[in-house]
């Protein structure tokens, strides 16, 4: 008899089923509140197929800061409260730190090697002190400042080559800096090999992360049917994709050996790690740390700036004050650097919001627990699905006043401090996952912000005399970029104009 995919589900639900009934058991504490369900399907049909974060910030103002769902036999634990994120996350992190199993984007197209989705152990520690020893701290991204500089004066000649390849742009910049810092690889002006081969592979993981785009997501057995078994094209893609991921890892640390070999690499994280004596583990773990750092920062950083393009094309009133900052300290005379951030505040806050506004990550990415914990007096059971809801927490009117409305004001209180909870404290994650490339992205996005406000001036386009405000729309991703929208950018004077094509 021909077993079809719907058997193969239909098993794959009898054991979901079976698996929760086996495990049922006494608890010392409640499961926390949430929706009630339907008997066999629990809350498989609440769960949202588009934009997750409304739906669960809805159910945190009617249920309280921890919900529980259920969904095919397995608990997921929603918080709303940053605070609670931070006590569960970072202060229980030896419990919290694990990865659920993501089956199309992990286990079938690979992404299981990168940091994200490693567990914690030997090999997740490695990794780590790969990147903290190349961009984990302040002090030595400060020897970098110059990089970041001169990256974002390309950056600024780019835009006013080609201002309606804004986001390109950004991406090729954001790009750059990562390579150059990871693999002492300079990309090549506008089309670069590598820089697509990334890209392509980020445009992958986003499309294996859509939640609920693969059925064996939902039922893991599924990943044992053929590629050839009809209605399984998706294996195919994954294989496919499979293969873009591993060129992607092992193009650049190819590219840094032969360098190496004829003497001419550039100092980069990977060329002094394979210096050292490294066992051909070792080695593994240093192309995977890399290719985690690139694939992971670039998209960040693009997301932020492109926000920046975004705000102030909607809010002018933002981009002259921050201008009127920059113009007090810094002149017509030079570009902003590093040494003049501390006395540029305005000009924080205004990043600060953009992380806020714009949030990148609206849902982080998951964690799971390795064992039972009770918190708040409710019990979240061990192999919880753990999602921390960011941009519901970026967007609460409890913690910011006015929150769809960006203000940087909101960051700046009386005594020049954050008047405001900093959205630093989530929008990196939590814990020990939380982004260790923070403050390499923070850098990026820095210079790149301050140069751009200073000779740019970012306005919207007008049609048959009518000035067209953009919706500002974000994609609904794990990686969340602004929507396409129209700007005009142009030099702010002529003085701005010979500026930007300064050496």
């Amino acid at each position: 008899m021909l077993i079809t995919l719907l058997d193969i589900a239909l098993a794959g639900i009898a054991v979901w089923l079976v698996k929760t009934i086996l495990s049922s058991k006494r608890s010392p504490a409640p499961l926390p509140p949430g929706p009630k369900g339907l008997p066999l399907l629990s809350n498989l049909l609440d769960l949202p197929q588009k934009e997750q974060w409304k739906t669960f910030a809805d159910w945190g103002r009617k249920y309280g800061p921890i919900v529980h769902v259920r969904a095919l036999g397995q608990s997921f634990i929603i918080l709303n409260d940053v605070h609670i994120a931070g006590d569960m996350l970072e202060k229980k992190s030896t419990i919290y730190s694990d990865r659920p199993v993501f089956v199309m984007a992990a286990e079938l197209t690979g992404w299981k090697d990168t940091l994200v989705f490693t567990p914690p152990g030997e090999r997740f520690k490695e990794y780590r002190k790969y990147l903290h020893g190349a961009v984990g701290t302040r002090s030595v991204l400060e020897k970098l400042n110059g990089l970041f500089e001169t990256e974002a004066h390309k950056f600024l000649k780019r835009v006013l080559r080609k201002p309606e390849a804004i986001a390109e742009n950004i991406r090729e910049t954001a790009g750059s800096v990562i390579l150059q810092v990871t693999y002492g690889y300079e990309p090549r002006e506008d089309q670069d090999d590598l820089v697509d081969l990334v890209e392509l592979a980020l445009r992958q993981f986003t499309e294996v992360m859509e939640p609920n785009a693969f059925l064996v997501d939902l039922i893991p057995p599924l990943r044992y049917v053929p590629s050839w078994f009809p209605g399984a094209g998706w294996k195919k893609k994954a294989e496919y994709y499979h293969d873009t991921l591993q060129q992607m890892s092992d193009v650049p640390l190819q590219f840094v050996r032969k360098q190496m070999s004829e003497g001419t690499n550039s100092p980069s994280m990977v060329s002094s790690l394979l210096e050292e004596n490294t066992t051909p583990e070792q080695e593994r773990n240093i192309k995977w740390a890399a290719a985690s750092m690139y694939s992971a920062g670039s998209d960040t950083t693009v997301s932020a700036i492109y926000s920046l393009f975004l705000a102030m094309t909607i809010y002018p009133e933002v981009q002259r004050k921050a201008q009127a900052e920059i113009d007090a300290l810094v002149g017509n005379d030079r570009l902003p650097t590093f040494a003049d951030r501390a006395q540029l505040p305005y000009v924080e806050a205004l990043i600060s919001e953009i992380l806020r506004w714009g949030t990148i990550t609206p849902l982080g990415v998951p964690h799971t627990l390795s064992r039972d914990d009770i918190h708040n007096g409710y019990v979240i059971p061990q192999g919880a699905i753990v999602l921390t809801n960011v941009k519901g927490m970026l967007h609460n009117p409890d913690v910011y006043a006015d929150p769809w409305t960006f203000k940087p004001e909101r960051f700046i209180s009386a005594e020049g401090k954050l008047a405001e909870q900093d959205p630093r404290s989530c929008c990196f994650g939590f814990g020990r996952r939380i982004c260790p490339g923070i403050n390499l992205a923070d850098a990026t996005i820095w210079s790149s912000v301050a140069m751009s406000l200073a000779v740019f001036n970012i306005r919207r386009k007008v049609v048959d005399g009518v000035e067209i405000i953009p919706e500002p729309r974000f994609e609904d991703s794990m990686i969340s970029h602004p929507s396409p929208f129209s700007c005009t950018i142009k030099p702010r004077s002529a003085k701005a104009e010979s500026l930007i094509f300064s050496d």
